[in-house]
């Protein structure tokens, strides 16, 4: 073994392909596309690196062509849940006493055949699966992804090398443990990115996983569980079980051995969560780690002084890129009135440059929403908004679902900045705009604090210095990441740590050492070299 002090690469973000007409990495993707879209994949469980099959299947197929059947997925039943407990209990300890800079040495092997070979297995799975542009899946599935793994190792580093100072006679240092337990990791569909990360994170710091994905993610997530055997990582570090989210949470979080969850999902799903693993405390080692990013009701607020263009520009492709459907996605807008008509004239310029349609076509802006049940709420929210006397469509409202889950891109105005689609999170192409008086700029900023119990995103257009600096003290609470003069989507690993509080979650940040260090349990060590061998004090002695 070497004795040497290593340090790992600096950081670095992966370059974003543009996919331009002609370019090698279009047709490189196309050809991909096809090749996916010809199969029908049989996706197992793998549990301790070996694949189970349950017989039990559902099966993946294309939001934007929802007869088309990519993959037939395995779903786990509750001896399948416990087995895949027991795995990483069993890969625990060796994985744990792995040096770290071979755990490093792990993600950073993904990262780059994330950046070759991979890339256009995890893009083209992430389009075909999750209804993604090749753009949309190119920041996503290849560069987020890659960049999660390469900052994560550094973060790592950059934890261990935290150590608390020691006087000549005294060593004292800091030994950042793995949990005692395993790590019950959830993750969504709209982000291949986060179903890499929320079970990785926990992974480098010396933890073991119970991977439960979605259901509508499972091609891309089937991919990166085969990403991680052929980097090297050891069988039952991450355990993957697809299945029925109630029933494995359920056995999940009852098991005496759990020590924590990372989850990013709907508010409801994690308050339940919460109140499980609060009831479940007496059966615990100890206090389990509750790591969670939740739901969003991201805005745009436009102050007089802000640019037009640009803000038109910033609150369109911030609500309809991949279909509203990021946590980040802006649905509701605060617009001046003194600038309302030019916006709004802006605004239905750029809606009507919107082509939707299918994923292979890559002059296709807008895709399909995720699922049926999506579909069915976002025409409810759009249906509501018809028959108010408090809004009007002013473009889209309509869907329609014979081929794929398609709901147009739908803006409304409504008098009432606390009518229901200004309120509640909808996850679907729908935004609200509220257009408000001048002169009642703190009243409104008021309003918007209070309207809405989340607060994840946010941002601001002005140009005037003092409003700035105005808007981002009365804004300060209403959302975890705050942009100024830009829209509220896209935050980058390293640059923006990304997270949200109020009922938009933990805010453990994403993308900085602040997530990864809820995964380690630190013990302090003293050593002392010139122990006492006696009582004597001098305050003991006689005078």
């Amino acid at each position: 073994m070497s004795n040497a002090i290593f340090s790992l690469p600096e950081s670095h973000n992966e370059p974003i392909l543009p996919y331009a007409p002609g370019s090698r990495e279009r047709a490189l993707l196309k050809a991909e596309l096809e090749r996916q879209y010809a199969l029908e994949l049989d996706i197992p469980l793998i549990i301790g690196g070996k694949e189970v099959r349950t017989g039990k299947t559902q099966k993946a197929t294309c939001p934007h062509d929802h007869q088309h059947v990519l993959a037939r997925f395995h779903e786990a039943g509750e001896a399948e849940v416990r087995l895949a407990i027991d795995a990483a209990l069993a890969a625990k300890k060796d994985w744990e006493a792995t040096p770290w800079e071979d755990r490093a040495a792990i993600f950073h092997k993904v990262a780059s055949l994330i950046s070759g070979k991979y890339r256009y297995i995890l893009n083209a799975a992430t389009m075909l699966g999750q209804s993604k542009s090749a753009y949309q899946a190119e920041i996503d599935s290849t560069c987020e992804t890659a960049d999660f793994f390469r900052y994560n190792a550094k973060f790592m580093e950059e934890i261990y090398k935290q150590q608390p100072i020691s006087d000549p006679h005294v060593w004292n240092r800091v030994h950042y443990r793995a949990l005692e337990g395993f790590v019950f990791a959830v993750t969504p569909f709209n982000f291949t990115a986060i179903a890499a990360n929320l079970p990785t994170a926990p992974a480098v710091m010396g933890n073991t996983v119970v991977w439960k994905p979605a259901s509508t993610s499972v091609v891309s997530n089937y991919y990166l569980m085969q990403l991680y055997k052929e980097a090297g990582l050891p069988d039952g570090v991450i355990n993957f079980i697809p299945g029925r989210g109630s029933m494995i949470g359920k056995i999940a979080l009852e098991d005496p051995n759990f020590a924590g969850l990372h989850f990013t999902g709907s508010t409801g799903v994690f308050n339940s969560m919460w109140k499980t693993i609060s009831g479940n405390l007496e059966r615990y080692k100890g206090y389990p780690r509750i790591v969670g990013e939740t739901g969003g009701k991201d805005y745009v607020f436009m102050h007089a002084s802000g640019d037009v263009d640009e803000t038109a520009a910033g609150i369109v492709r911030a609500s309809f890129e991949y279909q509203g459907q990021k946590c980040s996605a802006c649905s509701r807008v605060y617009a001046p009135a003194s600038h309302w008509p030019e916006l709004k004239a802006r605004l239905l310029e750029l809606m009507g440059e919107i082509r939707m349609g299918d994923v292979r076509d890559f002059r296709n802006f807008f895709n399909a929403v995720i699922d049926e049940a999506s579909f069915d709420n976002a025409m409810k929210y759009i249906e509501l908004a018809k028959a108010s006397k408090e809004a009007e469509i002013l473009v889209g409202g309509k869907g329609d679902k014979s081929k794929g889950w398609f709901v147009e891109p739908t803006i409304i105005l409504t008098t009432n900045p606390k009518f229901v689609t200004m309120q509640e999170e909808i996850f679907a192409p729908v935004l609200t705009i509220y257009v408000y008086d001048d002169a009642k700029l703190d009243e409104t900023l008021k309003v918007l604090d209070e309207t809405s119990p989340y607060a994840l995103t946010g941002a601001i257009f002005a140009r005037d210095r003092y409003v700035i600096n105005q808007l981002t003290e009365a804004l300060a609470n209403t959302a975890g990441n705050f942009y100024i003069n830009d829209k509220p989507t896209g935050a980058v690993v390293g640059h923006q740590p990304f997270g949200g509080a109020r009922a938009s979650g933990t805010n453990d940040k994403a993308g900085s050492f602040l997530n990864l260090i809820r995964w380690t349990s630190p013990r302090t060590i003293k050593e002392s070299f010139t122990p006492p061998r006696d009582l004597k004090f001098p305050f003991l002695e006689a005078e």
